[in-house]
C-alpha cells in the first residue's frame, strides 16, 4: 500500500494520496512520533465523521461508512507497516476526513482533566440528571452550569443542587452554578434536555417521543445555531425525546450558512451525541431477569438501535435468539406504558440509565450505550469516547441480527 507522510501542527499525517500544501517527512521519521497518528480521508461530510478512532486496519482508508461499522470484519492482509499496526492496537490512531472545512482542529483539541458541563432544561429530566451528576461526577466534573427559560426552576435548582453534601468524607462534589443564557456554551459539555413537553398520562396509547419531534427540533435547530456561532469545540449531548433524530436535525442546522447553504463549518458528527439507549438497556436487564433466570442479557445481551420504535434488543450475542430478542425488545418498549399504568411519568430511570451515567463513562472513556453518527444516520450501540476519537464496538454479528439493524438504520435514515 502507497502513503504519503507528513507533518503538520507537530502531529505525523498519513495518506494515500498527495497533499502539496503540506510538508512530506519520511516514514522513519513517522515513527518517531509519540503522539496520536492521522490518516486523512476525503469523504462527503453528509455521510461521514470528521474524525473517529481506528481500532483495526479495516478502518484505514473507508469510502464510506454505515451499519457495517459494528461488523467485525474478516481477517485480511491489509499490507500496513508492522509499527502502525502496533499503534492501532495502542488505540492510537486517529482517521481524518479533511473534506470537513475545520479538519485541522480536530489536530489541537485536548480532553479536559475534568470537565465543565452545562445543562439547558431543568424538567423531570433535568433535574434527576443533575442530580446523578452531582452525585456521581466529582471526580471527572469540575462544574455544572445551569439554565432554564424559567428563571424560578434555574434558581431552585442551583438552590437543591448545591446542599447535596455528605459531611466528614473526602468525595469531590462538582459546583453548580446559574448560567446567563450567552453562556451556554462556555464548555466541554451541553446537554440539552428542553422539550415542548411531555404527553399527560392518560395518552400512552403510541410512542409519544415522534409527537415530540416537531416541538423538540425547532427548539434545538436554535441551540445548533448559536454552538456554530460560537465555533463550540466540545460535545453537544441530547437527551430530549427523539434523541436520535434530534441529533440529525442539530447537525444539519448547525453546518449551514445564512442562505441554507451546506457549508460543513458548524458542529462536526462526532461532536454530536444522543443519549436514550443506555435506559433501553437497563430495562431489558429488568424484564430478562423477570422472564427468567436462564436468558443471560446482562452478561451477553446488547442493544441497538433508537430509543423508541426500532429499538433491537439481542438477548445474546454468543446464542442469539430470535424469539427470545423478540420477547424482550417487545417488554422494554412498552415498559413506559407500564410506569405510566401507575399514574406517573417514567423520567427516573431515563434521566439516570440513558443521561446521566452514560455521561460520566463518555468523559472518562468508558463503554456505555449512546447514539453517534454512521454514514448520515445517528444510530444507538455501545461505544466509548478515546483521545483517537469514537471507537464503536464490533462483533461477529448473526446474519438475522444484522439484517434487523439494517433494517432499523434504514428506517432512521428516512425520516429526516
Amino acid at each position: 500500500m502507497k502513503m504519503f507522510f507528513y507533518k503538520l501542527k507537530d502531529k505525523v499525517l498519513i495518506s494515500q494520496s498527495e497533499y502539496n500544501e503540506l510538508s512530506r517527512i519520511s516514514e522513519s521519521k513517522a515513527k518517531e512520533s509519540k503522539e496520536i497518528i492521522y490518516i486523512l480521508n476525503q469523504i462527503n461530510p453528509l455521510k461521514s465523521r470528521r474524525s473517529f478512532s481506528i481500532t483495526d486496519p479495516s478502518l484505514m482508508f473507508l469510502k464510506e461508512e454505515g451499519i457495517h461499522l459494528l461488523q467485525k470484519p474478516k481477517k485480511g492482509d491489509y499490507n500496513l507497516p508492522i509499527w502502525l499496526i502496533e499503534r492501532i492496537k495502542e488505540k492510537r490512531v486517529s482517521s481524518l476526513n479533511t473534506e470537513y472545512p475545520n479538519w485541522q482542529d480536530v489536530l489541537t483539541y485536548k480532553f479536559p482533566s475534568r470537565w465543565k458541563i452545562n445543562i439547558v432544561g431543568l424538567g423531570d429530566v433535568g433535574g434527576i440528571l443533575l442530580t446523578g451528576l452531582k452525585l456521581l461526577g466529582g471526580r471527572y466534573v469540575k462544574s455544572i452550569g445551569i439554565y432554564d427559560k424559567n428563571s424560578n426552576i434555574t434558581k431552585r435548582w442551583e438552590l437543591e443542587a448545591n446542599q447535596i453534601f455528605a459531611p466528614f468524607t473526602i468525595q469531590m462534589y462538582p459546583e453548580v452554578y446559574a448560567l446567563d443564557k450567552k453562556e451556554i456554551f462556555n464548555c466541554d459539555l451541553f446537554v440539552f434536555c428542553a422539550t415542548v413537553g411531555v404527553p399527560p398520562l392518560g395518552e400512552e396509547q403510541e410512542d409519544v417521543r415522534m409527537r415530540q419531534f416537531e416541538g423538540n427540533s425547532k427548539i434545538i435547530a436554535d441551540y445548533a445555531r448559536i454552538a456554530r456561532e460560537k465555533s463550540f469545540k466540545g460535545i453537544f449531548a441530547v437527551v430530549s425525546d427523539p434523541v436520535d433524530l434530534l441529533c440529525k436535525a442539530v447537525f444539519l442546522a448547525s453546518n449551514k450558512d445564512e442562505s441554507g447553504e451546506f457549508d460543513f463549518k458548524g458542529l462536526a458528527s462526532e461532536q454530536i451525541r444522543g443519549y436514550g439507549l443506555g435506559v433501553m438497556h437497563a430495562r431489558a436487564v429488568y424484564y430478562s431477569k423477570q422472564l427468567s433466570e436462564d436468558i443471560k442479557y446482562n452478561q451477553e445481551g446488547r442493544a441497538f438501535g433508537p430509543h423508541g420504535q426500532g429499538l433491537i434488543i439481542a438477548n445474546s450475542i454468543k446464542k442469539y435468539n430470535e424469539k427470545i430478542a423478540e420477547i424482550l425488545t417487545n417488554h422494554t418498549l412498552k415498559a413506559n406504558l407500564d410506569i405510566r399504568k401507575t399514574g406517573f411519568k417514567p423520567y427516573v430511570a431515563p434521566a439516570l440509565s440513558s443521561a446521566s451515567i452514560p455521561l460520566i463513562a463518555t468523559i472518562n472513556g468508558k463503554w456505555h450505550y449512546s447514539a453517534t453518527f454512521m454514514g448520515g444516520v445517528f444510530m444507538g450501540s455501545k461505544n466509548r469516547l478515546q483521545k483517537s476519537g469514537v471507537e464503536i464496538e464490533r462483533l461477529d454479528l448473526p446474519a438475522v441480527l444484522i439484517e434487523k439493524i439494517r433494517a432499523s438504520y434504514k428506517e432512521l435514515g428516512n425520516i429526516l
